[in-house]
């Protein structure tokens, strides 16, 4: 028997320019069986800080991060936060979702090097385990990171020091993934995949990919976390929900990156909308951005969301139950919506 799909809650935080942590839906979702309450990062507010305040304010949801960008912190640093929230927590109720981001904001923003994501991304995973195990001190020579640092400006006195907090060493660790390579090795070496481009339409596509990766590792694949979201609005006016989510989808889609280099086209590219995802981006690139917008697919949106009454909301949650996914992150704006999804995913008594 499939164990019952997991409900996940995704933070919005902003309203124009001030942020807000919404409490009561965080409370709401816990007294319903959420299983976790995911927070975010771009170049503005970071992911850990929501966290640290929910963890003083709840008591048995998970806090999770989806995601916090590798760049923007060394692997210990970053396995630092997460252990200190956790421990704040009372113990076993963090994930960490770790994602690569972009050029864009890696060198823009963060002032770090693009190169080798992939041996940076297998890099700080190694370094987290062996924070959270402080099995020994922190030893580790990657391909993009090493422990202690003896490249170009080290005076040669870094030595290997173990955490002095005693972390809890089965934090699990998710990786966001879309790219052929990146879903390879999140199969090969993550506790979990956060799915970039997956769809219940499209998701056995996606296995002989996951195989690959738990094969390097002679890992079971039953054990990876499938982690996915997706919007949800309860609506007598499909198409006006629809549409509210084209301004995002259009600016991600056509300007989120280079021309060559964008991972939210590329996932649409992946939903076999390549055509829609060309135009969308040769139209937003030209500063044509309302007809960008306009290009994005209802079908694109509709198939990646659930929109409409409680009884097509239904329907259309099915599919999502039988693709693999074992966590559903919900976003929305809606109370009832949360409450509509508890009652589908049978939470509402867990």
């Amino acid at each position: 028997m499939t164990p019952p799909i997991k409900l996940g809650y995704l933070l919005e935080m902003w309203n124009g320019r001030d942020l807000a942590v919404p409490i009561e839906n965080v409370r709401r979702c816990e007294d319903l069986g959420y299983d976790a309450v995911w927070s975010s990062e771009a170049y503005g507010a970071d992911a850990f800080s929501p966290l640290a305040y929910l963890a003083a304010v709840t008591s048995r949801i998970r806090l999770a991060t989806s995601v916090v960008q590798i760049a923007a912190r060394t692997p210990a640093a970053t396995a630092m936060q997460f252990g200190t929230i956790d421990a704040l927590a009372g113990g076993n109720r963090v994930i960490a979702g770790l994602g690569l981001s972009g050029p864009q904001i890696v060198e823009g923003w963060y002032g770090q090097p693009w190169s080798k994501p992939l041996a940076r991304t297998r890099d700080t995973v190694a370094i987290m385990r062996q924070v959270f195990e402080r099995r020994a001190p922190v030893e580790y020579h990657g391909d993009a990171i090493s422990l202690p640092y003896d490249g170009p400006g080290s005076v040669g006195l870094g030595k290997p020091l173990k955490s002095i907090l005693h972390m809890n060493p089965d934090i699990p660790i998710y990786l966001a993934a879309g790219g052929p390579e990146n879903v390879r090795l999140t199969a090969e070496i993550a506790d979990g995949w956060m799915t970039m481009g997956m769809v219940p339409d499209n998701a056995a596509s996606f296995r002989p990919l996951l195989e690959e990766g738990a094969a390097r590792s002679g890992r079971d694949l039953s054990t990876l976390a499938i982690s996915s979201g997706c919007s949800v609005t309860i609506t007598d006016d499909v198409q006006a929900a629809l549409d509210a989510v084209k301004p995002m989808l259009g600016m991600y889609v056509g300007g989120m990156g280079s021309k060559d280099r964008n991972f939210h086209k590329d996932a649409m590219i992946r939903r076999g909308f390549g055509d829609a995802a060309e135009r969308i981006q040769e139209l937003f690139l030209a500063g044509r951005k309302e007809e960008a917008i306009a290009a994005v697919p209802d079908e694109f949106i509709d198939n990646g969301g659930l929109y409409g009454s409680p009884a097509r909301i239904k329907e259309r949650f099915e599919p999502w139950t039988r693709c693999g996914v074992t966590e559903l992150t919900i976003r929305t704006q809606q109370p009832e919506a949360l409450e509509l999804m508890a009652e589908l995913a049978g939470t509402r008594d867990a």
